[in-house]
C-alpha cells in the first residue's frame, strides 16, 4: 500500500508548468509560536497530464490510499514550519536557501551493540529509499498530503542491535546557529530534540525521510535526514537529525520542554482531543477550501491502535 514507483507520481514539472493556470490558495495568517510541523496553503490540484517520455500517472499516484490528492513539490518547499531558521513560514525557504547540508554525519548510538557514525552518503547507500504516499496532519489543524521519500527507521535500529534495557529513541537536530538565526532566539532550549518509544520506532510507518517527490529534500524540508510519524502531529517529525540514541528514560522533546502545558510525548493524532489553542475534530487541507473531519490516528489507525492498547487515549500528552 506504501511502495509507489518514482515512474508514477506526477514529475515536479508537470505541476510546476501547470502553476501559471492555477490560482495559489490563500496564505494561513500569522505566526505564532505553533509547532515545527511544515506546511502550505498554496493550491494542491492533481494533475492530468504525464511527463516527457513517461506514461501517464495512475489515480493512485496522484493520491493517498483514502484518494486525497497529493500536494505539490512547490506547495511543501515553500511554506514551512522550521523554528531553527525563523517563526515566518513564508521566510523559511530564502533563510534555508544557502544551508550546508554536506559533509553529513549522523551518530547512532547509546544503548546499541553496534554504535555507528554515519555519513550521509553511506546512509543513503546502506539502507535504499522507497517513496511513500503519507498525509501529514499538524497540530494548527491543517493538512496535507506529500510522497515522500526515505526508509524505515526499523532498518536503522536493527542495524545498531538495540540492548534490552532501550525503550526509547531520543533524536536530535543540528545546531549551528551561524547559519540558522532561529537558534538564536532564547526561547527555545536549543537544539531541537523529540523521541518515540522503540515499538512506534520500529513501526514499518515509522520513516527516516531523505527526499520528496523524487528527489533529495531542500534544506527547508529538514534536509538532509527528517523523521516522519505520519499518525501524530508534524512537529513530532524532527528535522536535520544529527543524532539518534537508544536510551532507557523517556526523552524530554522541545516543545515539552517549552510548554509543558500544551506538548507532551505522545501526540498522537486525536480528534477527540482538543490542544489548549486548536480544536482537533477537524482540519482544513491545504488547496481546499472547507474542512473535513479529523480521523483517529490521521487514518493510520488499523496500523497503529494496538501500540497504545490500554492507554487513555483521552489525554493529549
Amino acid at each position: 500500500m506504501h511502495k509507489i514507483p518514482s515512474s508514477e507520481i506526477t514529475p515536479e514539472h508537470v505541476y510546476l508548468s501547470r502553476r501559471q493556470f492555477m490560482k495559489a490558495g490563500a496564505l494561513a495568517a500569522g505566526a505564532a509560536l505553533l509547532a515545527a510541523c511544515a506546511p502550505d496553503l498554496t493550491d494542491s490540484t492533481p494533475q492530468d497530464s504525464a511527463g516527457q517520455g513517461g506514461p501517464a500517472p495512475s489515480a493512485s499516484a496522484q493520491a493517498d490510499e483514502l484518494g486525497d490528492p497529493l500536494n505539490t513539490f512547490e506547495a511543501i518547499t515553500n511554506y514551512n514550519n522550521y523554528y531553527e531558521f525563523s517563526t515566518d513560514k513564508q521566510a523559511v525557504a530564502r533563510l534555508a536557501k544557502d544551508f550546508s547540508v554536506r559533509p553529513w554525519t549522523v551518530e547512532v548510538g547509546g544503548l546499541v551493540h553496534k554504535p555507528t557514525t554515519f555519513g550521509i552518503e553511506d546512509l543513503l547507500a546502506q539502507f535504499p529509499s522507497e517513496e511513500r504516499i503519507y498525509r501529514l496532519r499538524c497540530v494548527e489543524a491543517w493538512s496535507m498530503v506529500i510522497p515522500w521519500l526515505g526508509f524505515p527507521l526499523k532498518k536503522l535500529l536493527e542495524a545498531v542491535e538495540p540492548t534490552s534495557d532501550a525503550r526509547y529513541v531520543r533524536f536530535e537536530s543540528i545546531y549551528r546557529p551561524e547559519e540558522m538565526p532561529g537558534q538564536n532566539s532564547p526561547w527555545y532550549n536549543w537544539p531541537y530534540v523529540e523521541g518515540l518509544r522503540l515499538d512506534e520506532a520500529l513501526n514499518d510507518l515509522t520513516i527516516l525521510s531523505t527526499g520528496l517527490y523524487g528527489k533529495e529534500l531542500l534544506p527547508q524540508s529538514g534536509a538532509p535526514l527528517r523523521l516522519v510519524v505520519p499518525w501524530k502531529y508534524g512537529f513530532k517529525s524532527i528535522k536535520g537529525i544529527v543524532k539518534v540514541e537508544l536510551v532507557a528514560e523517556q526523552p524530554t522533546s522541545l516543545w515539552m520542554a517549552a510548554a509543558p502545558n500544551e506538548y507532551g510525548f505522545y501526540a498522537n493524532v486525536n480528534p477527540q482531543v482538543d490542544h489548549p489553542r486548536w480544536s482537533q475534530a477537524s482540519e482544513r487541507r491545504i488547496g481546499e477550501s472547507g474542512r473535513r473531519p479529523t480521523l483517529m490516528f490521521n487514518g493510520y489507525e488499523e496500523q497503529v491502535a494496538g501500540l497504545y492498547a490500554g492507554m487513555d487515549l483521552a489525554k493529549f500528552y
